[in-house]
């Protein structure tokens, strides 16, 4: 029988408001998108009217190259960009060999997963307070001299060796790769537990090959393409960071990057014009490095492909990549170094070279600085919280759109995710800056918290889209076929299912905001003090037991994120196991 007419206009009605719902939801994530992709692109368009001669503060109205030939007839300029050139293409290259080979010797083992949770330390510590603790150990009066000195070396004083600052940026390399490892080797795991390695890799070993070649001949070209956007952005990071290399890096010549900071900072506005042209200029280098390594992972695919197919197993002792893990395992002992080190110097009463360990303790330090450092501290934690709160709603909202919608996001677009990780931080913020003091929006919490959102919405994102997705759909299926609304679907059901990762992703937005620097000098215009920002003051030469306790707390606070992300889920879940238990 037909169903009546006020039926059959009711149903499509409902299929109709239906369909809309589906459209608008799958609108949304572009419009998430948009919010923080057109600030970076007017940004960057900014900087790069500016760069030629579009300033009409300083007298510029019409496009010149006068601010180019500036910049190119810098003493030292080419230095400067070979330097450049050197630090971040030698710490990304680095990186990528050692984290490969550690995993492909160590996958699987009981040391391996001990090193894993070395991640967690080295990954929540902000690269300013890393570098401190770094300039604390490899200084030429640092702990490392002191634990050698003099019974091994002979040194009464501190030796005259420039490791800290030295003209070619090693100790810089160093410090970026002990940042930059273990977040690739987070990005290696993530992609693992995308594909079936263990049954991969028992059919290689079953075939004759050692652990260790099956590990690169089976699993590495099946995770590499995951993982290639995260190298570009460490690869970017390297080119242009700019706190680091104000700690470590040389100072004449200086990296491109602290070059054009100098010149935004000047008192004179002039030297905004040449500036913003070492602002393009880093753009472009970053850029380019992306095109020749992309070239050379073309090269090397094919290289390769004829590599596998000549099946030569490998050492069955796997003892090939030794080298590789050993480096690894150094560069997590020297962070955990420089984080120890900082504690040591915040309690440190008399510490005088070439002894060990301090002479007396002390509570003085931290007592005469909590008054100056409550300020920042509170900044640097609402900023984190609120940064962090907007984010993860935007990705839930994203995320459950996508769900609601039936669409996903293809490898190609996230690329439009990785944009403000890809993009150096020095060549939009500026002109960001500009447009925030026209707007009368500078030096507000409203500013620096949407400054930090650009990149903490990123990160969160990444460590949370593949664990929603990953979530087996039949629960919401269930749950909607006993009559729950979608809003209901998504507080009930798969907020609590996707705690943790939920948490972890906060933790690490959190962590993120933390250690945001560029962003909070030029949101802020200098009035909003965090300890970032506060550290990397004090680093030019403040007394190092002021330092350790500023770099202590920055380090503590997403440290702390991380513990509570791992234990609220524990706490959570063994109420509700209890719960279950019969009586």
């Amino acid at each position: 029988m037909d169903a009546p007419i006020h039926q059959l206009g009711f149903a499509g009605i409902s299929a109709g408001g239906a369909r809309r719902g589906r459209q608008a939801a799958a609108t949304i994530p572009f419009v998430i998108l948009g919010l923080f992709l057109v600030p970076i692109a007017v940004g960057l368009i900014g900087t790069i009217l500016i760069a030629f001669g579009c300033l009409p503060a300083v007298g510029g109205d019409r496009f010149s190259l006068a601010p180019w030939q500036e910049l190119f007839a810098y003493p030292g300029f080419w230095s400067t960009l070979g330097l450049t050139i050197f630090v971040g293409l030698a710490a990304t290259l680095l990186a990528v060999i050692l984290a490969i080979g550690f995993c492909a010797s160590g996958h699987g083992r009981v040391g391996y997963r001990r090193a894993e949770a070395m991640l967690a330390p080295l990954l929540a510590s902000p690269h300013a307070a890393m570098a401190i603790g770094l300039a604390f150990v490899l200084a030429p009066s640092g702990w490392i001299a002191r634990l050698i000195s003099p019974w091994l070396t002979g040194w009464d004083v501190p030796p005259d060796v420039g490791l800290v600052g030295d003209p070619w940026g090693l100790t810089l390399v160093v410090a970026l790769l002990v940042k930059e490892i273990p977040f690739i080797l987070l990005m290696i795991l993530a992609a693992l537990y995308q594909i079936p390695a263990e049954k991969h890799l028992n059919a290689a070993r079953s075939l004759g090959y050692s652990p260790a070649m099956a590990w690169i001949k089976v699993i590495l070209p099946q995770i590499y393409p995951q993982i290639r956007l995260p190298i570009y952005a460490v690869l970017a990071f390297s080119l242009s960071v700019v706190d680091m290399a104000l700690i470590l890096g040389p100072s004449n010549p200086a990296t491109l990057s602290v070059l054009a900071f100098r010149w935004f900072n000047a008192p004179d506005i002039a030297f905004y014009l040449p500036a913003a042209s070492a602002a393009v200029l880093q753009f472009l280098v970053v850029i380019g490095a992306i095109v020749v390594w992309r070239v050379a992972e073309i090269a090397i695919a094919r290289i390769g492909r004829l590599w596998i197919a000549g099946g030569w197993r490998g050492s069955s002792r796997g003892t090939g990549l030794i080298v590789p893990t050993v480096v690894v395992l150094l560069l997590f002992a020297l962070g955990g170094i420089a984080l120890l080190a900082m504690a040591l110097w915040s309690f440190a009463s008399i510490w005088r070279y070439p002894g060990a360990l301090p002479e007396a303790w002390t509570l003085a330090t931290w007592m005469s600085q909590l008054p100056t450092l409550g300020w920042p501290a509170k900044a640097t934690f609402w900023l984190g919280i609120l940064s962090t709160f907007v984010g993860i709603a935007l990705v839930v909202t994203w995320l459950e759109c996508e769900d609601r919608g039936g669409i996903r996001l293809t490898r190609r677009a996230l690329w439009l995710i990785y944009v403000p990780l890809v993009v150096p931080q020095i060549s939009f913020l500026f002109s960001i800056q500009v447009l925030l003091i026209r707007f009368g929006f500078d030096g507000t919490l409203f500013a620096v918290v949407w400054a930090h959102l650009l990149f903490v919405l990123p990160y969160i994102f990444l460590s949370l889209a593949d664990p929603w997705r990953a979530l087996d759909p039949r629960y919401a299926r269930s749950a909607a076929a006993l009559g729950a609304s979608p809003l209901n679907v998504l507080v009930k059901v798969k907020l609590p299912m996707l705690l943790r990762p939920i948490l972890i992703a906060c933790a690490i937005g959190f962590s993120v905001s933390v250690a945001q620097y560029l962003p909070t000098l030029f949101a802020g215009n200098g009035r909003i003090a965090t300890l970032t920002t506060e550290a990397v003051t004090l680093a030019g030469g403040a007394d190092r037991r002021i330092l350790g306790v500023y770099t202590l707390v920055q380090s503590l606070m997403p440290l702390l994120a991380y513990v509570l992300a791992l234990s609220v889920p524990v706490l959570v879940f063994a109420r509700r196991r209890a719960l279950l238990r019969p009586t």
